[in-house]
């Protein structure tokens, strides 16, 4: 801990510039390349003490490194690759997911009260409508559409490089940084610490969230004579859509509903009324586990999340934990909060 607020030049520099760069990553639409290097780092600071334990030569423990490296690197891109395979395949594609839930909401119309059919889409076109005009509203800028993903993708493959090279880069330097260099490194170290917390914390949330959905999907449902169609895109839908602070309950919860309907209004209330006691509870062990991890109360973390989408839309949704974390995390180290 800095126990003394003043700053020298190099250091205030060092935090301008990182601020700038934080600002340019939202504006340009680079947290994409951003998360995908800082997960690569991340994940081999975490495996590193475990090989220099096993190798005392430093020639040994680079080979050992790059070698890491290149796992994790490959191990992400086949996991994107099958979660692409499986949303393109007849049990996860999205456009048969679509076609479905419209057919749901279309047999169920005139089970519902008049009140709440007159806010049911009409059709897969006006449901699929529905849903692009949420994205655009979110997302700002058109790369979250089909003819963006190359871009997308690139962004991917570099961040997850540029992290590793990095990372390799810190296990094989003798670290001797000049005055503003150190303080860069130290900014870009303390940044890295936060998103492993914050995000490896946010999978943690997910699974818990995907295992208890899976279990009432899975296991409660059938045992009670209850066989819903798409269980399985909903499942993974649950855990994708849980690594999304906030908006990602939002929308595993309405596809859940949706096909609920598709048995009937009461299980679609049911499923609704299950999803909202879980999410209740999950609150507080949000709370435990996030807040736990950066020192930050359930409002602050929604507050900042508030802020950020009403800024930046979906990427400050997603950059508002990490991001918060650190801030309050510098202020921290200066007796500041």
């Amino acid at each position: 801990m800095n126990t003394s607020n003043k700053i020298s030049i190099p250091v205030l520099a060092s935090y301008v510039l990182a601020a700038l760069a934080l600002f340019v990553v939202l504006k340009a639409g680079l947290l994409v390349a951003l998360y995908s290097g800082l997960l690569v780092y991340s994940l081999v600071h975490l495996l590193t003490p475990t090989i220099e334990k096993k190798f005392n030569n430093k020639q040994a423990r680079m080979i050992a490194v790059i070698l890491l490296s290149s796992l994790i690197v490959t191990g992400i891109s086949v996991s994107i690759w099958a979660c692409l395979v499986f949303f393109r395949s007849d049990a996860g594609s999205m456009q048969s997911m679509l076609q479905k839930m419209a057919g749901i909401i279309e047999a169920s119309r005139s089970q519902l009260p008049s009140l709440l059919s007159s806010y049911l889409p009409e059709g897969v076109d006006p449901l699929k409508g529905v849903l692009s005009n949420w994205l655009r509203e979110h997302a700002g800028e058109a790369k979250l559409l089909s003819q963006e993903a190359g871009h997308l993708i690139v962004h991917l493959l570099l961040g997850m490089i540029i992290g590793s090279m990095v990372a390799l880069q810190d296990v094989s330097s003798n670290k001797h940084y000049r005055v503003f260099a150190a303080a860069l490194h130290q900014r870009l170290a303390i940044l890295a610490e936060m998103f492993q917390k914050v995000v490896f914390a946010q999978v943690r949330i997910s699974l818990i969230n995907t295992v208890f959905t899976g279990i009432y999907l899975a296991i409660v449902l059938p045992l009670a004579g209850v066989h819903l169609p798409l269980t399985k895109s909903m499942i993974a839908i649950t855990f994708l859509a849980g690594l999304i602070p906030v908006a990602g309950n939002i929308i595993s919860n309405t596809v859940i509903v949706i096909v609920s309907l598709s048995h009937s209004p009461q299980m679609a209330g049911i499923s609704l009324a299950y999803m909202v006691i879980i999410h209740k509870l999950e609150y507080f062990l949000n709370a435990r586990i996030i807040g736990s991890q950066i020192n930050a109360k359930a409002w602050e973390l929604l507050t900042a999340i508030l802020v950020m989408e009403a800024l930046f839309g979906l990427a400050g949704v997603a950059a508002a934990p990490v991001f918060y974390a650190y801030i309050k995390k510098e202020l921290s180290d200066r007796d500041l909060v």
